[in-house]
This record gives C-alpha cells, structure tokens and sequence, in this order.
C-alpha cells in the first residue's frame, strides 16, 4: 500500500457520499474517488487502480453484492462493505465474493477509519495465506516431478531411488536449473518419446 491511500467510495447517494468522504478526510490523508453509478463499476476501478474499495448499500441483494465485490477487485484489494440491512445468507454471500470487511447497521462516520483498518488487515492476513497455499501446492507438484522423473530413471537405469535423484541433482548443477526443472523436462520428453 502507498503512503496516501487511495479508496474509491461507490455511493449513489450523494449526500451519504459526502458523510463518507469527510469521515475519510476527518480520519486521515486519503485520495478519495466516489463512484455514484454503478454501470461499468469493474472498469471504472481498474482505470483508478485504488488501495482500497468502500462500498455503502442501503438494501443490497446476494446478487448486488457479488457483483460489486467481484468489480471491486477483492483479491487485488481490500473491499469494505456498508449495509443497513442484512438479509438471510448476505453476510455468508459478501465473504465468499472476497469482501473484507462487511458492517452491518449502516455508516457511521466514527467507524468509517477503524472498519478500513480492519479490511487492510485482513485483505493482507489472507494474501499472506493465498501465498502461502500458492507455494504450498507449487512445492508438492514439483515433489510429484521429481518422483515421477526419480521412478523414470530408475527404470530406464536399473538404479536405486537415491541415485536417481543424485543423477537428477547432478544434471540440474550442471546446466544451472533447478532439480523440478530438469525433472519437467525429463517427464514432458518421455511423454513426447512415448
């Protein structure tokens, strides 16, 4: 995130938009855009590219609500999400959609800073697992590879799993790869040889 924050309010109600960008402007140093109409609302924030996505709904339906959180970006930013009302399964609905804050009971302007606070975190707690789970499934395929091209070897070798995997180690040294890559290559050209 940058020094100043950027938010992009999407507000229809011009007056309710106000009491949103002065609680920001009370609460800290923000660049804030507001949104009043919601057509083309995916395009519109791509093009400002913001830190952050407030989002205020009176009376929001599942259907709304998945739609503005997934313009919004959810898993490019955080998104906050204002209601007043809250109906059965739309809280369930907002979180599945990536939203990371979601208030019920309306705006308040002395919860505007804090509930932002509170989406940041979690937006980053859960990259930070988006990460972690990425890598995760990244280190086993690579095990999976290296497996297979070790099974390949020992094979086509007659030799044991330890030195299959010391062959496979010795040839990643010598051309400067990764173990995983040269395991790739010997798996996509034995399936090519059939």
């Amino acid at each position: 995130m940058t020094a100043t924050l950027s938010i992009v309010v999407v507000e229809p109600d011009r007056d309710r938009a106000l009491l949103i960008v002065d609680s920001l402007r009370d609460a800290g140093d923000f660049d804030v855009h507001v949104i009043a109409e919601p057509t083309g609302l995916a395009r519109r924030i791509q093009a400002l590219k913001p830190d952050l996505v407030l989002i205020d709904l009176e009376n929001p339906s599942r259907d709304m609500l998945e739609e503005l959180a997934l313009a919004s970006g959810p898993l490019d930013r955080p998104v906050a999400m204002f209601v007043d009302r809250d109906g059965a399964g739309l809280t369930e609905a907002a979180i599945e959609a990536g939203v990371s804050a979601y208030v019920v009971d309306g705006l308040k302007a002395t919860r505007v800073k804090p509930v932002l606070d509170a989406a940041i975190a979690r937006f980053r707690m859960f990259q930070r697992m988006r990460t972690e789970l990425a890598e995760t499934k990244r280190a086993l395929e690579e095990r999976k590879m290296i497996d297979r091209a070790k099974g390949m070897l020992m094979r086509a070798r007659g030799i044991d799993e330890d030195a299959a995997y010391a062959l496979l180690r010795k040839t990643a040294m010598d051309q400067g790869k990764r173990v995983a890559e040269v395991a790739s290559a010997l798996v996509t050209a034995a399936g090519l040889l059939g």
